[in-house]
């Protein structure tokens, strides 16, 4: 079973003033949540990662996390993280959002299970799709943070608030998060939060928490798995266990790149390759990667398809975000240059006691197979005090056996769950 998992880690200090009073309008899912998901998704992929290298990341979870700090967020800091996390609009429209979002992801799960038990009425096994998103504030007992922030987050997030003793046992806090995150993650987030990240200053940690597990809508045969050739990092080729199935797929050829979306059980939501014409040409599509490909390519036109895909494996080591967010031009929110951080629509801010992000870190892990994916994924921000169809034709053979773009993503909305690229499948 394929299987994925991310972390990412948010650090804030000590600072912030109140929200203002909640607009009525609650703006939807795709038109807020989706575009912002993706961009930060490209940004951050083509900041961190590069083309002869595995890469991974969850866009959704990294942006949930933030999209919470935000929430927080004030001045010149809250402009700033608006502009890097494409967010527009109020506290209460962004949460609105996402709580929509959320609300889709939850009916899909719903729709998966009733068709599951619908199956067993027949003797029939049909697993449903597990699809598990969580979301909670560690914060300091004593420490003074706006009611206001605290229930935006619990009723917009579904992320209650958990009081922690940081400044008396940072190190049984930091276990408390880590087993809390390994607990929603199945265990595929392990140390989410590392030796050194908590200190006694250590005023607050959100978290995100993501799980899915869901087999194809069409399985692969293992019987027909076997050793193909693959252009490693785009240059020499090596045989890796390579996947082979036809069906009836998304497909289109645009721009340089031939595009598949095989569809994972109930069809909403699905894995998108994006695959080069040259071998050696991952770098040139990342680079034209946009949020608005993304979006335009989750609902792509039906085509027969031979489709050789090889399985792989990755689990990327601990990626810290926060250079990366800095050079995109979120700087105050890291309290650069000193003094500057302003959160205080989440704690009132003081001269000498004020909240900021102390650095982002992120962890993944990915393993696709024949039967379909597992993903989990965890944000963390810890803060211190300072498609149409079309008719079927012959079917076109595709050929996954060189480095490719991949993209796991919600239908309905465009929103990309999980994205990546593939230099080394082995």
């Amino acid at each position: 079973m394929s299987k994925f998992a991310l972390l990412l880690l948010f650090i804030v200090l000590p600072m912030m003033p109140l929200f203002g009073q909640p607009s009525p309008t609650l703006t939807s899912a795709a038109t807020v949540a989706t575009p912002a998901i993706n961009a930060i998704g490209v940004d951050l992929l083509r900041a961190t990662s590069h083309a002869d290298q595995n890469a991974l990341l969850s866009p959704y979870s990294i942006e949930s996390a933030l999209a919470m700090t935000y929430a927080g967020a004030d001045g010149k800091t809250r402009e700033e993280m608006s502009r890097v996390l494409h967010l527009n609009g109020d506290a209460a429209q962004i949460a609105g959002a996402f709580a929509a979002l959320q609300a889709q992801l939850d009916s899909l799960v719903q729709n998966s299970v009733r068709e599951a038990d619908q199956m067993k009425k027949f003797g029939r096994i049909n697993d449903p799709i597990a699809l598990d998103v969580a979301n909670r504030l560690f914060g300091e007992k004593d420490y003074e943070f706006r009611p206001a922030f605290l229930d935006l987050l619990k009723t917009k997030f579904n992320a209650p608030f958990q009081p922690m003793d940081f400044v008396h046992d940072y190190t049984g806090a930091r276990k408390t998060i880590n087993d809390w995150v390994a607990g929603k993650t199945k265990d595929r987030i392990q140390d989410l939060v590392p030796e050194g990240a908590l200190t006694d200053a250590t005023r607050l940690v959100l978290v995100n928490a993501l799980y899915l597990k869901t087999p194809w809508q069409n399985p692969f045969s293992e019987e027909a798995t076997k050793p193909l050739p693959f252009h490693v990092r785009g240059g020499e080729a090596a045989n890796v266990p390579t996947m082979n199935v036809q069906k009836n797929f998304g497909y289109a050829k645009t721009n340089g790149v031939t595009l598949v979306s095989l569809p994972y059980k109930g069809n909403e939501l699905e894995f998108l390759i994006i695959l080069p014409d040259y071998t050696n040409g991952l770098a040139a599509v990342e680079a034209g990667l946009t949020a608005e490909k993304l979006t335009d390519w989750s609902n792509l036109p039906a085509q027969s398809v031979k489709l050789f895909l090889p399985k792989f494996k990755m689990q990327p080591s601990t990626l810290a975000l926060k250079n990366a967010l800095e050079k995109l031009g979120m700087k105050t929110a890291f309290d650069i240059p000193r003094g500057s951080a302003n959160f205080d629509r989440m704690a009132p801010r003081k001269p000498n006691d004020y909240l900021y992000i102390s650095d982002v870190l992120h962890k993944t892990f990915i393993s696709v197979d024949e039967k379909g994916t597992e993903a989990a994924a965890a944000t963390a921000v810890a803060m211190f005090g300072a498609r149409a169809m079309m008719r079927p034709v012959e079917p076109v053979e595709v050929r996954v056996d060189h480095p490719f773009l991949f993209a796991i993503q919600h239908r309905t909305t465009g929103a990309c769950l999980f994205l990546g690229h593939v230099a080394d499948p082995r």
